[in-house]
């Protein structure tokens, strides 16, 4: 059996501000080594199940966040970029399941740090007439190649919108939002605890059959619909003939499929670096 942990930041516990995603401070410095033990909690309780293989997919800012000499040694990491795949790089390595760490809630939300993609240029983002967030576009993606999301970890506001779309999924809750940049925490050391139990019965469950948990599946072709942050990334976006203009800060593009219209996002938001 195989598996993929694809790790943001921003659901971590302890992470509560802007400076403990960005390089370059020491709170940044904690935050990633908490982010690299939640990781790694989670492949331990995925080999504990009896997982045979676990790639872990750094899946923050610029994918080299992790600490790989905190990692379990007998993960694999997935680091750097580009990649075609983004936060589910990995999935092409006939994974069976997918554990989802430290992500958070949708732009615009109550959650902590919440965001979509890219918080400076994307408020919103449609896929089939439904808005979602990082999740839910990756369990797309993971969708198009046959996975499941399995289990997944983040704030309340993440889990309360998540889990509608992955009924299926144990959630481990690691903190409480009161605002997008204050709330509740677990300690890392319980959040730890309970994410590695969490892996480790979701895979189980997978193992033993007791589970049957489904794939996220957005056929295609379909319409992604995509509201920018100002009229200048509207702007920038339309440049790109295969996107349409709604209004001053709406636009849309068709996609045969949610990798594909992913993919796409992924290289708006490059773009949209040229704003800054």
């Amino acid at each position: 059996m195989k598996i993929l942990i694809s790790t943001d930041i921003e659901g971590v516990a302890g992470v509560f501000h802007p400076e403990q995603t960005r390089p370059g401070n020491g709170e940044y410095e904690r935050a990633r080594a908490w982010m690299t033990r939640e990781a790694d909690a989670a492949a331990r309780g995925a080999f504990a199940a009896g997982a045979e293989a676990v790639w872990v997919n750094d899946s923050h800012g610029g994918f080299r966040n992790l600490l790989p000499d905190l990692l379990d040694p007998r993960v694999r990491m997935v680091l750097g970029k580009p990649r075609y795949l983004g936060m589910m790089a990995g999935i092409e390595q006939a994974c069976d399941g997918v554990l989802m760490i430290g992500y958070h809630g949708r732009a615009h939300s109550r959650g902590i740090l919440a965001h979509t993609i890219n918080s400076g240029a994307f408020a919103g983002v449609w896929l089939g007439g439904q808005e979602l967030g990082e999740a839910g576009l990756y369990a797309a993606v993971a969708g198009d190649a046959g996975v499941p999301v399995l289990m997944a970890s983040g704030d309340d506001v993440f889990v309360q919108e998540t889990r509608p779309l992955l009924p299926w999924a144990r959630f481990v809750e690691t903190k409480r939002a009161q605002g997008q940049g204050s709330g509740d925490s677990l300690t890392p050391a319980a959040s730890c605890e309970a994410i590695q139990a969490a892996a480790e019965a979701a895979v189980g469950a997978l193992r033993q059959r007791t589970d049957r948990p489904r794939p996220l599946v957005i056929a295609g072709p379909l319409t992604c619909r995509l509201r920018t942050q100002t009229p200048a990334h509207a702007d920038l976006f339309c440049q790109w003939p295969a996107l349409q203009r709604l209004d001053g800060v709406t636009l849309q593009f068709d996609a045969a499929s949610a990798t594909d219209a992913v993919r796409m996002l992924n290289c708006l938001s490059a773009m949209s670096f040229m704003l800054r």
